[in-house]
C-alpha cells in the first residue's frame, strides 16, 4: 500500500479444547489481511517501493491462545500492483495440554487496483491470496492449500478514510469448508503522525462443525518518520466469542522505503 492512505494476525487426537484452538489458527491465517486491521484497503505498495512488516498477533478463546509472528513482505511490482509474501511462525497455548510452535501457512498474494477515486469516485482493488501448507504441525494450518478471493474499496476526504470489502476462501479438505468474510473500517488522521480507526468484521464458519463470528476492533498507526511506523489493533468478539474470539490483538513495526 502507498502511505498516502490509511493502512492497515496440535497434534491430531488431542482434546476438544485443543482442536478448537487448532481450528482457530487456521481461521486467523487468512483473516489477517490488512495490518493492523482484519479488513484490507485497496491501496497497493507504490511502484518500485517496499513495505516490510515485522508483526505479532493472536486470538484468545475459552480454550486458550493462538497466534503468529513473522514477516509480511510487500513490493510495488508495477503501477497499481503489489506483490506480497508472508512467512509466519505460529504458536498455540491451550489451557490444557502442551504449548506448541512451528511454521505457519505461507501466504503469496497480489493486489491490483483497477479503479481510482479521481475517475470513478472510489479506489477498488482485488487481492487474491494463496495459503500454502507447511505440514510441520497440523495445528498450524490444514494439509491442503486455500485461496482467498476478495474485493476492497475505499473513499477518502480530508482527514477521513473509509474502506470496506471482503470475499470468500476456497478451503476444501478434511473438516474444512469454504467460508466468507467481510469488514468495514472508518479511520481518521488525528495529528500528522497519528491515524486512529474503528473496525467491524464478520466471518462465516471455516469448519463443518464451526460457528460464525463477528468482532470489533480499534486500530492505530503512528509514523515515527518517513521510513518507520508503529501500528497496533485490539478488540473483542461480539458473536460466539468464547469459541471464536474473546479478544484479538496485533502489533507491528513497518519499514517503508
Amino acid at each position: 500500500m502507498g502511505w498516502h492512505a490509511v493502512r492497515q494476525a496440535g497434534a491430531l487426537g488431542m482434546n476438544r479444547g485443543f482442536i478448537l484452538i487448532a481450528a482457530l489458527a487456521m481461521t486467523v491465517t487468512p483473516a489477517r489481511a490488512g495490518p493492523p486491521y482484519v479488513t484490507d484497503d485497496p491501496e497497493p505498495t507504490d511502484f518500485g517501493h517496499y513495505e516490510i512488516y515485522v508483526f505479532t498477533g493472536g486470538t484468545a478463546t475459552i480454550d486458550g491462545t493462538g497466534g503468529q509472528a513473522g514477516i509480511d513482505f510487500n513490493y510495488g511490482g508495477a503501477e497499481d500492483l503489489q506483490l506480497t509474501a508472508v512467512l509466519p511462525f505460529a504458536y498455540e497455548h491451550p489451557r490444557s495440554g502442551p504449548a506448541l510452535d512451528g511454521l505457519g501457512q505461507i501466504e503469496l498474494a497480489a493486489k491490483y487496483k483497477f479503479l481510482h477515486q479521481d475517475t470513478f469516485g472510489l479506489d477498488v482493488a482485488i487481492f487474491p491470496r494463496l495459503f500454502l501448507p507447511t505440514n510441520t504441525n497440523p495445528a498450524f494450518g490444514s494439509k491442503h492449500p486455500a485461496l482467498f478471493l476478495p474485493v476492497f474499496a475505499q473513499k477518502d476526504w480530508r482527514d477521513w478514510s473509509v474502506f470496506a470489502g471482503g470475499g470468500c476462501t476456497i478451503n476444501r479438505g478434511g473438516s474444512s469448508q469454504d467460508f466468507c468474510q467481510m469488514g468495514l473500517v472508518v479511520a481518521r488522521r488525528i495529528i500528522p503522525q497519528l491515524q486512529l480507526g474503528i473496525e467491524f468484521y464478520h466471518q462465516s464458519p471455516d469448519q463443518k462443525d464451526g460457528r460464525q463470528s463477528t468482532g470489533v476492533g480499534l486500530g492505530a498507526i503512528y509514523d515515527l518518520n518517513a521510513h518507520y511506523h508503529l501500528m497496533a489493533s485490539a478488540g473483542p468478539g461480539i458473536q460466539n466469542a468464547d469459541l471464536s474470539n474473546q479478544a484479538t490483538w496485533y502489533a507491528a513495526l513497518l519499514f517503508t522505503y
